[in-house]
């Protein structure tokens, strides 16, 4: 794996300010952002005035739990530029959601954005090990999705070579970091489990690739997981987190040197968690939903945005900055199966405690008369036969009554037969009925 001696390049100051200092910083940037929204956004003015706050009525950070929750759907109300607070002449990029569920959510950056964006992606590339010099591949998506470009723009302020693959044609990825000899891969957590099946395909070590540092997002991903991906490569897999509306990846970040969870740019995003039910604010060590205010955005300033992201809120180590756990999941990823709440992240966990399984599955939810049933679709590691693979399928369904308490199908194909995913995975299918 990556050497970690003396040769790391220094750390931004921030990064090892102290607690006092970092909220000084905070609430100068904080009245800045407020005020910025409420001169410039009519929304952010008239939420402003209906819940009877003014930005100048902040003295302390706790203030901001006066102002009003951002919701996802207030930008897709306000599509496509009805929450930028710069002149659309001075928005040099545009970036979109899918809109599969509707109008896509639309973000925009200033010139200083992006190279605010740019700054944050090269500090988070760096305190997860990689350097000036490195050739960096990258097989996130490209185009209207801000991965790609996230951390392209990233990689090169670092200093970095980069690749810029996107995702798809899975051997030519494996060809290309072989030719290139790349040391840092950036994809989806679920993607670079395709690239090491296309490593065994092609009869290559991946023990024996040039990656020492994988940077996975997009998605929840289980511990679990980053241990396969170590083993397999020989190499530190750390998650990053971050969502278009609020910057792009690069909000947080798991530091090479403790991979304890993800400290959070604190210089640039204020953070609270709440509960999604009430919407109060919990104390830091409490799980709930992680909400965001920008602290430094010009063309798209948001204020306590929902992410819908579920964690906990923790003190620095690496940097004294604060981190978030590992996701647990979305609440809106949050599976009710007969009263029991889970996510498929717990569901990944309990799969990769199996040998004999690939760490690749599909969760498809249906009811039967009055109950729910949830199937479980995965692969054995190498062809078996029927009585094989539906051995296995019933110690997977053991294990997870034992860990988790639910009964569930678990329905073993053969390698190949669960679909990948170039980018994030679809990890369940609801096909219970609507009511």
């Amino acid at each position: 794996m990556l050497d970690l001696g003396p040769g790391r390049k220094s750390l931004d100051a921030i990064e090892t300010a102290s607690r006092d200092e970092i909220e000084a910083l905070q609430l100068q940037r904080l009245k800045w952002s407020l005020n910025h929204a409420h001169s410039n956004v009519p929304y952010y003015r008239q939420a402003f005035a209906a819940a009877s706050v003014h930005p100048d009525d902040v003295k302390s950070l706790e203030d901001i739990r006066r102002f009003p929750f951002t919701q996802k759907s207030v930008l897709r109300d306000n599509y496509p530029f009805g929450m930028f607070a710069a002149p659309r002449e001075k928005v040099v990029r545009l970036h979109a959601s899918s809109g599969t569920t509707g109008k896509p959510t639309v973000v925009g950056y200033t010139a200083r954005d992006l190279e605010t964006w740019s700054g944050l992606m090269a500090r988070s590339m760096r305190a997860c090990g990689t350097q000036a010099g490195d050739v960096v591949h990258l097989a996130y998506g490209y185009g209207l999705f801000t991965g790609g470009l996230g951390f392209h723009y990233g990689a090169e302020k670092l200093g970095c070579t980069v690749v810029p693959v996107s995702g798809g044609m899975t051997p030519r990825q494996v060809t290309l970091i072989e030719d290139f000899q790349a040391t840092t891969i950036g994809s989806t957590p679920s993607y670079m489990l395709s690239i090491l099946d296309e490593y065994i395909a092609q009869g290559r070590d991946p023990r024996k690739s040039p990656l020492k540092v994988g940077i996975f997002g997009g998605e929840p991903w289980s511990n679990a997981m980053r241990a396969e991906i170590e083993q397999a490569f020989d190499m530190h897999a750390l998650d990053c987190y971050g969502l278009s509306e609020v910057i792009g990846p690069g909000i947080a970040i798991e530091c090479v040197e403790t991979k304890d969870g993800l400290h959070l740019w604190e210089d640039h995003f204020l953070a609270e968690i709440i509960d999604p039910e009430t919407g109060e604010v919990l104390p830091d060590g409490q799980i709930g939903e992680l909400v965001l205010t920008s602290l430094t955005k010009e063309a798209l300033p948001i204020i306590r945005y929902r992410t819908r992201d579920l964690t906990r809120l923790l003190p620095g180590t690496a940097r004294s900055m604060r981190r978030i756990e590992k996701l647990l999941g979305r609440s809106d990823d949050m599976i009710i199966l007969r009263g029991v709440n889970l996510f498929p992240s717990q569901i990944e966990e309990q799969l990769f405690s199996q040998p004999n399984l690939a760490p690749h599955f599909q969760i498809e939810l249906t009811q039967e008369g009055r109950m729910d049933v949830m199937t479980l679709w995965v692969e054995a590691t190498v062809p078996s036969t029927d009585d094989k693979r539906a051995a296995l399928g019933s110690s997977l369904q053991k294990r997870i009554k034992q860990m988790l308490g639910i009964s569930v199908i678990a329905r073993v194909g053969q390698p190949g037969d669960v679909p990948r995913s170039e980018g994030k995975a679809i990890r369940t299918m609801d096909r219970r009925p609507k009511h």
